[in-house]
């Protein structure tokens, strides 16, 4: 059959066995290449868990390790005694501005009002705190001799 004899049937009937054959042909492609890459994906699959675990164990692993016996004994920190202004910069803050209600440095009838209960009575309040003001002005380090110097630096600036 000449290729001028070719009628429409029969073209088609010839491309429709090309196009099975190349499906076919695929097809058997890709099942060939399935068989050969299982092992493979098996081991990568087997590798990538291996990780993951490893990874996770890491992960919740514990930091550190505790012993009960060698806890140290803890002594606080107790600032060496200033005097003076030196004493008297942990309180300044609250003590200028009259947060909370402290009394402001230099506000001589405050002071006189509070000096009226004597000089241990205001040291006491100082050092054990009086209502919004915590025991030595929130700074545990601070010494009782040191709290006393920045009251009495506060009553001179007062006077």
């Amino acid at each position: 059959m000449s290729e001028e004899q070719m009628n429409d049937s029969t073209f088609n009937r010839l491309f429709i066995i090309m196009i099975l054959a190349m499906t076919v042909l695929t097809v058997i492609i890709m099942v060939l290449a399935s068989f050969a890459s299982s092992d493979v994906n098996a081991k990568l699959k087997e590798q990538s868990e291996q990780e993951n675990t490893q990874k996770v164990a890491e992960r919740l692993a514990p930091i550190g390790v505790f012993s009960a016996t060698t806890v140290a004994a803890v002594e606080p920190v107790v600032a060496a005694d200033l005097t003076g202004a030196a004493a008297y910069e942990p309180c300044a803050a609250c003590h200028i501005s009259g947060a909370a209600g402290a009394p402001i440095v230099g506000d001589t009838a405050v002071w006189a009002e509070r000096l009226k209960k004597g000089t241990e009575t205001l040291y006491s309040n100082a050092i054990n705190g009086i209502n919004a003001m915590p025991a030595k002005g929130g700074f545990a380090n601070l010494s009782d001799n040191t709290v006393k110097a920045a009251v009495d630096y506060m009553l001179e600036q007062s006077k």
